[in-house]
């Protein structure tokens, strides 16, 4: 597995690429976990080390039979996920992180993208053996990544509260959607719409432990 906080100037992308790896961990039998994190003075969530990170994770697969777990949280805009580490800054498009994804040779993948407009990810990944996950379509923001929180709210909706009574990624999806459409009603803000495509070949594969 591998969980990158790409956006260094909040301390809670940080967070929350940690806390889910150990949460998925916990739950799905998963093999090495890799976290990497920018902070204000720079760090190795880049996509260099992003794409050899998935690499060295998917050599130690079965190609055809396990599955390679990705978790991505940052800001994003419809271009794709911000990165930013110091000074150094870029932007990770669907298509740059498509073709590291198809480069790895695993079949079976899962993401998970907690950022804004992340369902821009969704048409350039998402088919029968890539289960997408992405905490607002393409059209909207998400919320809750203040610098001292320790999730975003889809964050703490999918990795911290859901999982724990779901057996399946898609109930936690489902839980954690309606979790967040209630906050974001009670606070006032227009609706992130948290998206799930893809994945029928992969679902099958990932059972929890109880």
């Amino acid at each position: 597995m591998v969980s990158f906080g790409l956006f260094g100037d909040q301390g809670v992308f940080r967070s929350e690429a940690t806390g889910a790896a150990q949460v998925v961990a916990g739950r799905f039998q998963t093999g090495p976990i890799n976290v990497e994190y920018n902070s204000k003075k720079g760090g190795n969530a880049t996509i260099e080390p992003l794409t050899r990170s998935l690499q060295a994770a998917a050599n130690r697969l079965d190609a055809e039979k396990d599955v390679l777990f990705l978790i991505l949280t940052s800001h994003g805009s419809p271009d794709g996920l911000a990165i930013k580490a110091g000074r150094h800054t870029e932007t990770l498009t669907p298509s740059r992180l498509g073709n590291m994804l198809a480069k790895t040779g695993v079949r079976h993948k899962v993401v998970v993208i907690s950022a804004c407009y992340s369902g821009v990810f969704i048409p350039r990944l998402a088919n029968p053996d890539v289960l997408v996950i992405t905490a607002a379509d393409a059209n909207h923001p998400s919320f809750g990544c203040q610098d001292k929180a320790r999730w975003t709210y889809f964050g703490d909706a999918f990795f911290n509260v859901a999982p724990r009574k779901a057996v399946s990624l898609k109930d936690a999806f489902l839980d954690a959607r309606s979790l967040v459409r209630k906050r974001e009603l009670r606070e006032h803000f227009e609706p992130s719409n948290p998206l799930m495509a893809g994945g029928a070949n992969v679902q099958p594969l990932l059972v929890a432990r109880p």
